[in-house]
């Protein structure tokens, strides 16, 4: 049986976007932009159109872009080599090697590298960048890939789908990492890269944290506390159970928990030292505990997830704009001001579980206490 090659088009209808069959013209060619929508045609110059084809039981879809003769050339294309695989006949790619491997069959099996080898919010960002790639990136074979696919992938990041620089940046080097994993090296020279201004992490005013956790209750004002006087990671606190507490040092470790199948960030356990205040807080807490072993449990001891929804929900309490309280947020305020107070790089390094020195010094910023502007007017006096 032939291999069978579709031709459809993404087209919106109404609220929706919907694949439709194209129309072809008496010359067996596409008539540009016309498409069947629930029998009858149609004109959509808008959207793009797509090939479709099997592998096995898998259905592979893949944009060919917005040109409807070009995408009719690459639907004979496909179909064609599909034909000669068929037959068992070598396909030479761009650069001459027989190697003719699918991009979305690389695609597939990076993605399944991924799952097996790391967090399921890693595999998630993978995913998405590489369903961009597919999507902007109209060659079929991995060996075709070249330069223009990927200086054409940030066009379509910042224009299409609206990134920010920062966001292009990650996805592309998402797309070069898993291009360096196939044997891919070397497209892109060193300014071809995405270029984003690094923001200052921002961190909380004292005034603010006095008038947030003045509109918690007691638990509220625990959990809150905790992020600030630790610097975790929402994950990290989520995963803490009371066996990772050491109220008699005042310490609290930040470790792996197979049973939950979870692994702190770059797989680094550390012990963080909270302040008396937390101490003397917790043990409190833990007199409630009903044997639960996760620190900040729901009801029915299983993992609390809506921290951030909370904490927006409290900023409204207290009169503060929601859009400027998040989870993170605690994290970069732990360390900013402990590098004010005069700790050490090194140490907070170890502290935030950070792998180099250079994600840390991000947080070493000018004070703005008020000694430091008593320095500042002496300067000038």
């Amino acid at each position: 049986m032939a291999p069978k090659v579709n031709l459809t088009k993404r087209v919106r209808l109404g609220d929706e976007l919907r694949y439709c069959p194209v129309v072809e013209a008496a010359n067996g060619r596409v008539r540009p932009h016309v498409v069947m929508v629930d029998g009858r045609e149609e004109r959509h110059a808008e959207g793009a159109y797509y090939i479709e084809w099997r592998e096995g039981t898998r259905r592979v879809r893949l944009s060919v872009g917005n040109d409807p003769a070009e995408a009719w050339v690459r639907q004979k294309k496909k179909k064609a080599e599909l034909e000669a695989i068929a037959n068992g006949v070598p396909l030479a790619s761009a650069n001459g090697a027989t190697d003719r491997q699918l991009l979305s069959v690389a695609v597939a099996e990076y993605l399944e590298e991924v799952k097996l080898t790391s967090k399921p919010g890693t595999l998630a960002g993978y995913t998405t960048s590489l369903d961009y790639f597919t999507e902007s990136c109209h060659k079929l074979s991995l060996g075709d890939v070249d330069r223009r696919d990927l200086l054409k992938f940030v066009a379509f990041l910042r224009d299409e789908k609206g990134h920010s620089s920062r966001t292009c940046w990650n996805k592309f080097n998402n797309v070069v990492s898993f291009l360096k994993s196939r044997g891919i090296h070397g497209l892109v020279k060193k300014t071809d890269w995405p270029r984003y201004t690094e923001e200052e992490p921002e961190v909380y005013e004292r005034e603010d944290l006095d008038a947030l956790f003045a509109a918690c209750d007691a638990d509220e004002l625990l959990g809150y506390e905790f992020f600030l006087m630790t610097g975790m990671r929402e994950q990290e606190v989520m995963h803490t159970e009371w066996s990772d507490v050491n109220l008699k040092s005042s310490t609290v470790k930040v470790t792996h928990k197979p049973d939950r199948a979870w692994t702190p960030k770059v797989y680094k356990e550390r012990e963080i030292p909270i302040p008396a205040r937390l101490t003397a807080s917790l043990k409190a807490w833990k007199a409630k505990a009903n044997g639960c072993a996760l620190l900040f449990p729901t009801a029915g001891c299983n993992l609390k997830t809506n921290f951030l929804y909370d904490l927006k929900a409290i900023a409204e309490r207290a009169g503060l704009r929601q859009d400027e309280f998040w989870l993170h947020k605690f994290r970069s305020t732990f360390a900013t001001w402990h590098l004010w107070s005069g700790v050490d790089l090194r140490t907070v390094q170890q502290w935030l579980g950070h792998s180099d020195m250079k994600s840390t010094m991000r947080y070493l910023k000018p004070s703005r206490e008020a000694k430091t502007h008593d320095k500042v007017n002496a300067t000038f006096a």
